[in-house]
């Protein structure tokens, strides 16, 4: 992992009580009562040091009532006949806690207590049957670039079994051989991303702020192919124009001249250009095209920004060079833009391109899913 890629998590030095016993809570809100703090107060001082589930705030205020009006100085459960209550192996508690997480996992614990409508039930009991027992966590969805079907799937793992058979057969030179492209927008003002923007702060310092910044109207379309080697050709679009299969076939043309000139070993018949599906690149003149060129083509699969080296390595690598900059013209972008892959070693290009490998490894072991990184 090279230096960019790092990042760092500020360490919070009020540490999070995880194993704890309900005589010790009670014993803090006893403690706090005596104080005169409010039930509210100390619900909130014991969430920041215990976390949220440890007690709901009606159970701190009937704790409060308790030490307070009823004089009470035992903080260890009464003890009762019979066998006690315990939510935790109550099977019809926990049952009825599974349907409901079934019928809607969005559910917060708060909905589940009072969902479930049992005295027994309490924020705490509940939180941990739902951590300790299912053995669950709450994630916000990932963003993904389509949602899959099994036909893609089908062919992302064709795709990925094509690439590592060649590789397992080829070696190292395959990825030589490599020479992969595509287009991006280059805005005259990206924001810096959230990753960018850690800093180091003191235990007692507030978190830093910022605001949203939105890409700026003002872009220019960018053109790039490279390969392990470095830059080979970078195109941009003039304003009011688009990509079609003969302004493509015009760039292609230009590729192949800029890799006689800066890749004179290369053969023609050598090349294993890698480009998406985008209708320009697999249009009936591209294709003519290309074969007249004697050029092979990997067949990419579709809505897999994930295996393409440019999508996954080259441009965001650039738009967080970018990030926070303005431009003024379309001129200073392109000089920053190209000013950005000068700048790069030949050990950059080489590391985006051999990225495939465990790439599409990953892809095969996920079933053609989304490989996150």
């Amino acid at each position: 992992m090279d230096c960019n890629q790092r990042s760092y998590k500020v360490v919070n030095m009020a540490r999070q009580i995880d194993v704890y016993a309900d005589c010790e809570v009670r014993s803090v809100i006893r403690f706090f009562a005596m104080e005169d703090l409010s039930a509210s107060e100390i619900h909130r001082k014991i969430c920041a040091r215990y976390g949220s589930n440890v007690m709901s705030v009606q159970s701190v205020r009937k704790w409060c009532r308790s030490f307070r009006e009823e004089g009470r100085t035992d903080v260890h459960d009464e003890p009762r006949s019979g066998r006690p209550s315990d939510s935790t192996t109550d099977i019809f508690n926990v049952q009825q806690l599974r349907d409901l997480l079934e019928e809607d996992r969005r559910m917060t614990i708060s909905e589940l207590c009072f969902r479930l409508q049992s005295p027994d039930c309490s924020r705490a009991s509940v939180g941990r049957i739902v951590r300790d027992v299912f053995g669950m966590r709450k994630l916000s969805s990932r963003w993904v670039p389509r949602l899959l079907t099994e036909e893609h799937k089908a062919n992302r793992m064709g795709a990925a079994l094509d690439f590592l058979t060649r590789f397992n057969e080829e070696g190292v030179s395959l990825l030589d051989r490599v020479v992969t492209g595509d287009e991006t927008w280059v805005h005259h003002t990206t924001p810096e991303s959230k990753e960018a923007s850690k800093q180091w702060c003191e235990p007692d310092e507030p978190r830093p702020k910022k605001a949203k910044v939105a890409n700026s109207a003002g872009k220019i379309m960018a053109t790039v192919f490279w390969d392990s080697k470095g830059i080979l050709l970078t195109r941009y679009m003039p304003k009011g124009t688009t990509i079609n299969s003969e302004t493509y076939c015009q760039i292609l043309k230009d590729l192949r001249a800029s890799l006689y000139r800066k890749r004179p070993g290369l053969k023609a018949e050598t090349v294993f250009l890698i480009h998406d599906n985008a209708r320009p690149h697999t249009s009936a003149l591209t294709q003519n095209l290309l074969t007249q060129f004697k050029w092979e083509i990997f067949k990419h699969p579709p809505y897999s920004p994930d295996c393409a080296p440019s999508d996954f390595w080259l441009f965001p690598k650039l738009k967080q060079a970018l990030g926070g900059k303005k431009f003024k013209t379309d001129a200073e972008v392109k000089l920053a833009v190209n000013d950005f892959f000068r700048k790069q070693s030949p050990e950059f290009y080489a590391m985006g391109i051999e990225k495939l490998v465990p790439r599409y490894n990953k892809c095969l072991d996920l079933g053609g899913e989304y490989v996150e990184k």
